[in-house]
């Protein structure tokens, strides 16, 4: 096992050679984890991972493609694994542009590279019967706290900080965006109990008094620009590897046993073209992204509903090619279908789309 990495030493280019090495090793914790039901945090992979120098390939600005590369990379080897590396770039990127205290930024981004700090942005509210929504607290002496509770935690249980909407305590107001320290929150294992993503621990949490570090002035921090929309960018680069291990998979099993009919040869020529298609939208939004476009917002929905349309597409070639072996006695290509099937149903695009839609209509 490597040691830790620092600034210095990790670039988006050593934490993906270190991954290509420790590939084959991640996968064997990832598949092993995937048969626990108790919804634990991935603590060895990603201990493992932090080893490697992946959660700490972006403490400074990266060009995007490099980053968006990383999380593919990730996501292909284990879409829940992916999934907390997103989340986690996220939060390194909005401690690094978005928190104006200097020492608090120092103090955590040298915790994240070496390893030590996982990070994360939980947005969603409890549904009914799930508990009261975050709200802030004031005390008598100053200190500010975050009660309340939030769902599809991802990482929960392994984030030590996370970026919370909230809201002020008795205000049924705009939300606002605090960083608060999560190690003392109360995790609900039970709570995410789907077939796919069981690696992401993505769970209900009671945040049960957890310290504000940071809370941002304004409402609306969360969809600052161009924040939000590379994080939506991220989270669809996860769902291109996913994707690139279900092709992968799936050349592999009409390789082995044989089969070069006409049924599968197209199977797989659809499933590389929707991959091709994915390829295409992940670089133009690294150019929008390093070129400051203003179209970026625009291109993000774009772009997610088109890599989404493309991974269902791969799904569904390599379900009718393969047949159903492999869904029924297990293995990688199962698993990336049930993750990336349960991942892709926590983002609701049409809204967002109609919006796009109307805005260049009004135009």
């Amino acid at each position: 096992m490597t040691t830790p990495r620092t600034p210095a030493t990790t670039t988006p280019a050593s934490a993906l050679a270190a991954l290509a090495a420790a590939a084959e090793t991640l996968g064997e914790l990832a598949a092993e984890h995937d048969t626990w039901a108790d919804g634990r945090f991935p603590d060895a992979g990603w201990s493992l991972m932090g080893d490697l120098g992946l959660s700490a390939a972006t403490v400074t600005a990266v060009p995007t493609a490099q980053e968006l590369a990383l999380v593919r990379a990730v996501a292909a080897v284990d879409v829940s694994l992916g999934r907390l590396l997103d989340g986690h770039l996220n939060a390194v990127e909005r401690l690094r542009v978005q928190i104006d205290d200097e020492q608090l930024v120092a103090d955590e981004l040298a915790q994240v590279a070496d390893g030590r700090l996982c990070l994360g942005v939980w947005g969603a509210d409890p549904g009914p019967g799930e508990g009261p929504p975050a709200r802030l607290r004031l005390a008598a002496d100053g200190s500010r706290s975050v009660h309340g509770v939030k769902t599809f935690c991802s990482g929960a249980g392994g984030v030590a900080r996370a970026f919370v909407l909230v809201r002020a305590d008795g205000d049924p107001g705009p939300v606002r965006l605090a960083y608060l320290d999560v190690s003392g929150a109360e995790v609900d294992r039970g709570w995410f109990r789907g077939a796919g993503m069981r690696g992401s621990a993505s769970h209900r949490v009671d945040l049960a008094g957890a310290p504000v570090l940071w809370l941002a002035e304004e409402p609306g921090a969360l969809l600052q620009e161009p924040w939000f929309s590379r994080d939506a960018i991220r989270t669809a680069a996860g769902w291109a590897g996913g994707a690139d291990t279900a092709v992968g998979e799936l050349v592999g099993l009409l390789r082995a046993k044989g089969s070069d009919g006409d049924l599968e040869a197209l199977a797989v020529a659809r499933a590389q073209a929707a991959q091709r298609t994915t390829d295409h939208w992940l670089d133009a939004a690294a150019v929008a992204a390093d070129g400051e476009s203003t179209e970026l917002p625009t291109l993000a929905v774009q772009l997610r509903h088109e890599i989404a349309q493309s991974v269902r597409t791969i799904l569904e070639e390599s379900a009718r090619a393969a047949g159903s072996r492999p869904f029924a006695v297990g293995g990688r290509l199962e698993r990336a279908r049930r993750d990336l099937e349960t991942y892709l149903l926590q983002h609701r695009l049409e809204p967002l789309l109609v919006k796009a839609g109307r805005r260049v209509l009004e135009r």
